[in-house]
Formats: C-alpha cells, sequence, structure tokens
C-alpha cells in the first residue's frame, strides 16, 4: 500500500505498545508513511519483538 500521500515524510511519530498487534501495525504503518518512529515499552517485556518491529523500519529506510 502506498502511504506517501498521508505528508509525514520526515516527521517523527511515537508509539506505545508497538511490540504487537495493533501498536505494531501502526508503527510500520506510519513508517510506510515515512515518519521515523519512537517505539515507548516496558524496559523488560518483548524485547525480542521490539527487536523485529525496529528490523522492519530500518528496512524501511526510516528511523526507530
Amino acid at each position: 500500500m502506498d502511504y506517501s500521500s498521508f505528508g509525514l515524510v520526515d516527521k517523527i511519530a511515537v508509539v506505545t505498545g508497538a511490540s504487537q498487534g495493533i501498536g505494531r501495525a501502526i508503527a510500520l504503518g506510519l513508517a510506510q508513511a515515512g515518519a521515523d518512529v519512537v517505539l515507548a515499552k516496558y524496559p523488560d517485556k518483548r524485547q525480542d519483538a521490539i527487536k523485529e518491529v525496529q528490523a522492519a523500519i530500518e528496512a524501511l529506510g526510516r528511523k526507530r
């Protein structure tokens, strides 16, 4: 899907709960729309899942 019309290129988005479900989908959608994404999470939970989301965001050429 092409999200370029959302005008988020070089904007910064903060997403909570990005390790799974809706939060993950929102984080990836925002990155696809051109935003750099800050992933907010609990310090010790779901580290592996967050790393997967980070890698996916970076693969889109965005910062996480």
